[in-house]
């Protein structure tokens, strides 16, 4: 299999170096303020669906992910302490919405480690089957 970019393979599936490099780009120069991971269901690759400008929130991370299709995303949330001190922390969640289809649901349930193993500085997981369970509450009792 040539192929002109260089990927990792996981469980079941093959991550892309986009995916990785997007991630970083997130994580250090705070390029994307959420990224958006979709498994192409034929080729086997995860890669990169949609990227989120630093000036997006997180509810157009939300607004963004299908209602019948499962997704990987990161978020990178900014916020301020109680102490009045800036922090961030990156959002790793697992989207697997009701609709979905049981196979699909399956391959992304067996491919989370692995990618979550590629994209290091995770601080926290959120898997979510509908919009209640990754709302931003949810996000901001985490990160407290």
């Amino acid at each position: 299999m040539a192929m002109a970019f260089k990927m990792t393979r996981t469980a079941a599936m093959w991550v892309t170096d986009e995916c990785k490099n997007s991630f970083m780009e997130m994580k250090w120069k705070k390029s994307h303020r959420y990224i958006v991971f979709k498994i192409d269901q034929v080729s086997k690759l995860l890669t990169v669906d949609k990227l989120g400008s630093p000036a997006e929130s997180y509810d157009d991370l939300a607004a963004s992910l299908p209602n019948d299709d499962c997704r990987y995303a990161v978020f990178d949330f900014d916020f301020v302490t109680v102490d009045k001190c800036r922090k961030s922390k990156i959002f790793f969640i697992a989207w697997a919405p009701t609709e979905s289809r049981v196979r699909e649901k399956m391959m992304y349930a067996s491919s989370k480690g692995g990618l979550r193993r590629e994209l290091e500085g995770i601080h926290y997981e959120v898997q979510a089957t509908d919009p209640t369970e990754m709302g931003f509450d949810v996000i901001m009792d985490r990160a407290n």
